[in-house]
């Protein structure tokens, strides 16, 4: 079965008709353990989502909600923000060290690439990222 949406637990910090603002808790695997207070490995981040308003029903501040993303919009964001510049940095260095530059001209021009690549990420965001992506939903 394929898992149509990716949710996400978070509390509303903010609310206007137009916007919703919630923040999710993310803990590492390790945060539940017992024993995390002694590794010091356990890792908890907050985050902040603003997210487009639904016509219906009103959220207020404090209330428990879900946040979705769908499951595409999660791995076009996996594409672009990790699997793109690995393929331009692997491509760039790997081409120049077999045309015999040196390492450091093959890893400078890598970071040239992918400078050039998030630029170009940057110059189109309007065309790739046109449509509200998180959706909000009350917890049952």
């Amino acid at each position: 079965m394929v898992q149509e949406t990716v949710s996400h637990s978070g509390r509303v910090i903010a609310a206007d008709p137009k916007l919703i603002t919630v923040e999710i808790v993310s803990e590492s695997a390790c945060a539940a353990c017992h024993a995390k207070g002694l590794c010091s490995l356990g890792e908890q981040k907050v985050k902040q989502v603003e997210v487009p308003a639904p016509a219906s029903p009103a959220f207020s501040v404090g209330e428990e909600v879900w946040v979705d993303l769908k499951a595409s919009e999660a791995h076009k964001a996996v594409w672009i923000a990790y699997v793109g510049p690995l393929i331009i940095l692997v491509a760039v260095v790997m081409s120049l060290l077999h045309e015999g530059y040196a390492e450091w001209v093959a890893g400078l021009a890598g970071i040239g690439g992918l400078a050039g690549y998030f630029v170009g990420v940057w110059w189109v965001q309007k065309h790739v990222f046109n449509k509200p992506v998180f959706s909000i939903r009350k917890k049952q």
